[in-house]
């Protein structure tokens, strides 16, 4: 049970490589932790079970936070609250063309790619943008330089999500 256990852990590791949103991190630990039990005690399932959730909880709960913060800080990036909470206000950067729901664009935010559509009026490439609203995976952006205020974002279920 032992090997099974470090497997699990070494798996989760390689989830949290990919996502970095320290979860997978602290369950790794907690798989190691039930790993070592499994060693003790081969027949304790409960207790390698017990052991890994405890481990995982306790450092979800106590060091996720303090790792978070810290590694925010270091990569200069930005942690959202909610799902699309932090998205909201944000500036972002037009990849390619930006027009309204039939033409939608693409855009550049905290280095990933999203799609995007303006409130109206077509924006070109490589121009700085604010997130006005999110719907589903698709951003609702604005102009920086504009002197007009941004139209409050309308729901459109025509919005393509590919």
């Amino acid at each position: 049970m032992a090997v099974a256990w470090l497997v699990v852990a070494v798996l989760l590791l390689f989830v949290e490589m990919h996502h970095m949103a320290f979860y997978a991190l602290f369950v790794a630990i907690g798989s190691f932790a039930a790993a070592i039990v499994a060693w003790v005690l081969p027949d304790a399932i409960a207790a390698q079970a017990l052991t890994c959730l405890a481990v995982s909880a306790l450092g979800v709960w106590l060091v996720r936070p303090f790792v978070s913060r810290r590694f925010t800080r270091r990569a200069g990036g930005h942690v959202a609250r909610g799902v699309h909470g932090g998205l909201v206000g944000q500036e972002a950067l037009t990849l390619d063309t930006v027009g309204d729901s039939h033409h939608v664009g693409h855009v550049r935010l905290s280095g990933e790619r999203w799609l995007a559509v303006s409130g109206g009026m077509p924006i070109p490439p490589e121009t700085p943008v604010v997130v006005t609203a999110v719907e589903g995976t698709t951003l609702t952006v604005w102009p920086v330089d504009s002197l007009h205020q941004p139209p409050r974002a309308l729901p459109d279920e025509s919005r393509r999500e590919s």
